[in-house]
């Protein structure tokens, strides 16, 4: 069975990573792919279901989890757990699907220790001033969350350089172009081809 690729995306609040991988899926892909769901025990948002957006548990129970090792990684992201479950992510590569994993770099740092071979990706936007008006443009956090959002946001791009790919999300279908090259490339990685083409590279060497 050929194993998936796991693909972890990181970016700052605002950059537009959400929205790049939602049109990634109304795109018809010539393969296999998925986004992990995560755990969380922040409060669902409107629109937000239980299973599809994330898996909404309490505290408790998610610390308990965490106890168990049942987490690639989780992190604290103002005042709310986040986390990776590692079966489900173990069994989803395994059918040679891939997974899209989008956390941030400490969760990328984590995922790193205990899978290393991932393929990584950073979004960064084209200023300052339209990360901030993307931010405002939301409508859906206060002033103080948006100035906090953006301090996060500064300290975030410091580690752009941990990645594998780069993508400046200025104009959104081109960032999103670079996105699915980035996958499809993946796809054409030798040790991918020559699991999926055994035979035919058998023989076509033999004499």
């Amino acid at each position: 069975m050929i194993q998936g690729t796991l693909y972890i995306i990181s970016a700052p609040s605002g950059t537009g990573k959400s929205s790049l991988i939602k049109e990634l899926f109304k795109k018809k892909l010539l393969y296999d792919i998925q986004v992990s769901i995560s755990y969380t025990t922040r409060s669902a948002r409107q629109g937000e279901v239980n299973g599809i957006h994330y898996f909404f548990i309490s505290k408790t129970d998610f610390l308990e989890m965490a106890d168990n090792n049942e987490f690639l990684e989780y992190a604290c992201v103002f005042g709310n757990y986040y986390g990776t479950s590692r079966i489900m992510i173990e069994n989803i590569l395994k059918n040679g699907v891939d997974i899209l994993l989008d956390i941030d770099w400490q969760g990328a740092q984590q995922i790193r220790k205990v899978m290393p071979i991932v393929c990584s990706i950073f979004i960064l936007p084209p200023s300052k001033d339209e990360l901030y008006l993307r931010l405002c443009g939301r409508g859906q956090d206060s002033s103080i969350v948006i100035e906090k959002r953006m301090s996060q946001a500064l300290s975030e791009i410091e580690h752009y350089n941990e990645y594998d790919h780069l993508i400046i999300n200025d104009d959104f279908n081109t960032a999103l172009s670079d996105f699915q090259s980035i996958l499809r490339s993946g796809r054409l990685r030798l040790c991918r081809q020559i699991q999926q083409y055994d035979s035919l590279i058998r023989k076509l060497l033999a004499d």
